[in-house]
C-alpha cells in the first residue's frame, strides 16, 4: 500500500497533465458526416467525452478549424464547442494543420512535448501534422476511439503509417488511467470516476 513519491510531471516518461497539450483538428460538420470507419454519435460521445477528461486534468487545448472564415465550411459541432466555448480556435486553409503559422505557434507556446491529437479524417488531418511533429521531436499520441476516416480501411492504414513512423496509440480509457496514476491522488480522483462513469465505463471500488 505504499506509492512511490510522485515523478517529476514534466520529466515523466508516461503522459501528465504537466507534460503534455491536446490537439483537436477539424471536428466540423461535413467532416463528421463523412466518417465511414466508425459510428458517427459514437464518434462525438468520444471526442466530447475525450476532450471533457483532458479538461477535468488542466491539459491545454489548441483547437483549429478549416475554411470556417472562406465560408467554405461551419464551425466546430456544437456539443464539442461547449466543451471548448473558452478556448480560441485557430481557422486554417491548409489541409495539414501543422503548416498552419497561427496553430503551430500555438502548440509550440504551451511548451509541451507530448502532444494527444485528435482529427478528422484520420488519413490526412491527424496523419500530416502527426508526422510532422514527429520529425521536429514531438512525442504524439492519437487518440484512435476518438478519430475516424473516410472508411476502415482509410482509417486503418493512417494508424498504421503513424505508428511505423514513431506515433503512440492511445484511447479514452488509457489516457484517463495514465492522468491519473494513483488513487492516493486525491485531488483529481473524483474527477477520474466522473470521467469513466461519463464515457459509459463503471469502476467497482467496493
Amino acid at each position: 500500500m505504499s506509492s512511490f513519491e510522485k515523478r517529476d510531471p514534466i520529466k515523466d516518461e508516461l503522459i501528465t497533465p504537466e507534460n503534455s497539450v491536446f490537439v483537436v483538428i477539424d471536428y466540423q460538420p461535413t467532416q463528421v458526416n463523412s466518417i465511414n470507419s466508425m459510428n458517427r454519435a459514437e464518434l462525438i460521445n468520444n471526442i466530447v467525452a475525450t476532450t471533457k477528461l483532458m479538461k477535468a486534468y488542466d491539459v491545454p487545448v489548441v483547437l483549429s478549424t478549416v475554411n470556417v472564415q472562406t465560408g467554405r465550411n461551419k464551425d466546430t459541432i456544437p456539443a464539442l464547442k461547449e466543451v471548448l466555448k473558452d478556448e480560441p480556435s485557430y481557422d486554417c486553409t491548409s489541409i495539414n494543420a501543422w503548416e498552419d503559422r497561427e496553430f503551430q505557434e500555438a502548440v509550440k507556446k504551451t511548451g509541451r512535448k507530448n502532444i494527444i491529437i485528435a482529427a478528422l479524417w484520420t488519413e490526412a488531418c491527424l496523419t500530416f501534422p502527426t508526422l510532422d511533429a514527429l520529425s521536429e521531436g514531438y512525442h504524439v499520441f492519437p487518440v484512435v476511439d476518438a478519430v475516424g476516416g473516410t472508411s476502415v480501411i482509410a482509417h486503418e492504414t493512417a494508424l498504421r503509417r503513424v505508428e511505423q513512423a514513431g506515433a503512440q496509440l492511445t484511447t479514452f480509457a488509457q489516457l484517463a488511467c495514465e492522468l491519473q496514476r494513483d488513487w492516493n491522488r486525491t485531488d483529481t480522483a473524483p474527477k477520474f470516476v466522473q470521467a469513466m462513469m461519463d464515457k459509459g465505463i463503471f469502476l467497482n471500488l467496493g
